[in-house]
């Protein structure tokens, strides 16, 4: 309402004094034009009579100022010599004598009061000598001023009114356009404070609803958070739970007995479980981390091929020990893509442990990484058991484990496809051709 008044206001305060001075110039022209017929009407009554000049002042000359105010009408005639031949004497003169018959208006002092004049020069012929006489016709100015201000204020009047009517019709174009918003604002005061549910968008104007939108974006997006985190405390309460408790149970063994060689072996058991309790945090931070909305992600334009190779090679040790032939097979360039170095070398490093694992020992696992067009291909083929078509979905759920398959956190495939989903990509198993073994195929966007 202020912005909408204030300015309103102004423009108001603006056309006041615009009025005024139109009211002025439309009193002055409506006196000027009466002051110049009073003035005619005396000129048209200067004579030569004899040789002397003479001016007859008719009664109609001086009526055409009647009104409520009672203003002064004064004249003066004056001769084409100079003399006086009727009127007031002390009349001023205008400023400038008129030239033919243009009127001069002006405004002077007559003893007390101001007045506006008007003079013109009237030819007068005469058998002695000839010439133009001076006739100034004045009024004081009550009427014209009264003029003025009811002019003025009528214009202001209509002018407030106008204000004042805008003024309420926006205050009941305000309070009904804003009503849906305010009860938005009710609404929201009132809903419990932990409830994440979105806004009704109904009956609301169209300017308000990519706020609601906005609003229910941000209510998702706090949703996503919570069950995230959520997820992650019920993952590691059921991965920690158990090995905690053994853990618990080694030390108190280890305590009880007295042995050395006893102690020996608690303490060994210990440092394995811690070990594996080590994974599968880091697996389970990894898999947050790369969940979508989980953190985050700074995408950066990556070398693929270099991560593939660093992948490899942290996992070299692990074929070492198993005998296993780890080939790599690869184009040099034109593998960039943009993604998030950290991520994707736990990618690859997850499927080439995977395939290591499973794979018995003297067996092969071969990557190899290939460009098309617009797209990176990194494929990984082992020759173990592979894994039945009814649960090649499956082994991407978190914490399912194969029951043929060794000991482990069933967190990598997760990870693997979690990673693979926030990079825009897809992946695939399917059987090793020829047989046994498995295919595992990432498709990635090349940059």
């Amino acid at each position: 309402m202020g912005w909408l008044l204030i300015p309103l206001a102004g423009v108001v305060a603006f056309n006041a004094w615009t009025t005024h001075r139109s009211a002025v110039a439309t009193a002055n022209l409506i006196t000027d034009r009466t002051l110049l017929a009073s003035a005619r009407v005396i000129a048209e009554q200067v004579k030569d009579n004899e040789g002397s000049v003479e001016a007859l002042i008719p009664p109609s000359a001086l009526e055409m100022f009647a009104s409520p105010d009672r203003d002064h009408v004064i004249y003066r005639v004056m001769a084409p010599s100079g003399e006086l031949i009727a009127g007031f004497p002390d009349v001023a003169i205008p400023p400038r004598p008129p030239v033919d018959l243009q009127p001069v208006y002006f405004e002077a002092r007559f003893r007390i009061e101001d007045i506006r004049a008007v003079a013109i020069s009237q030819p007068v012929v005469s058998k002695s000598a000839g010439g133009n006489a001076l006739v100034v016709v004045g009024t004081s100015l009550r009427g014209r001023d009264r003029l003025v201000t009811e002019l003025w204020l009528r214009s202001l009047r209509d002018q407030t009114l106008l204000v004042g009517i805008a003024a309420l019709l926006a205050l009941f174009g305000l309070r009904r356009g804003l009503a849906p918003l305010l009860r938005l604002r009710s609404e929201l005061l009132a809903r419990d404070p932990g409830s994440l549910q979105p806004l009704a968008s109904k009956n609301l104007q169209t300017e308000l609803k990519p706020l609601i939108d906005a609003l229910n974006h941000a209510f998702a997006r706090i949703q996503t958070y919570i069950s995230l985190q959520r997820r992650f405390v019920a993952d590691a309460s059921h991965q920690l739970r158990t090995p905690l408790a053994v853990l618990k149970t080694q030390a108190t063994v280890g305590l009880r007995d007295s042995e050395t060689a006893a102690k020996t072996e608690a303490l060994t058991a210990i440092d394995g479980g811690l070990d594996a309790m080590t994974r599968v945090v880091n697996q389970l931070l990894v898999l947050a981390r790369a969940e979508p909305g989980g953190a985050a992600m700074r995408k950066e334009a990556v070398d693929f091929a270099g991560i593939t190779r660093a992948a490899l090679e942290s996992r070299a040790m692990l074929a070492f020990d198993r005998r296993i032939d780890l080939s790599f097979e690869g184009d040099q360039a034109g593998l960039e893509l943009q993604g998030h170095v950290t991520l994707l070398r736990e990618m690859v490093a997850n499927l080439v442990e995977n395939a290591l694992r499973y794979t018995p020992e003297g067996g092969a696992v071969s990557v190899r990484l290939t460009r098309e067009p617009s797209e990176i291909h990194l494929s990984i083929e082992d020759n173990g058991p592979g894994i039945p078509e009814a649960e090649r979905e499956r082994v991407f759920e978190r914490f399912y484990r194969l029951a043929s398959g060794p000991d482990g956190t069933g967190l990598g495939l997760a990870i693997v496809r979690e990673i693979v989903a926030a990079h825009g990509g897809r992946i695939a198993l399917s059987e090793r051709r020829p047989p046994p073994g498995l295919h595992a195929e990432i498709i990635l966007p090349a940059s």
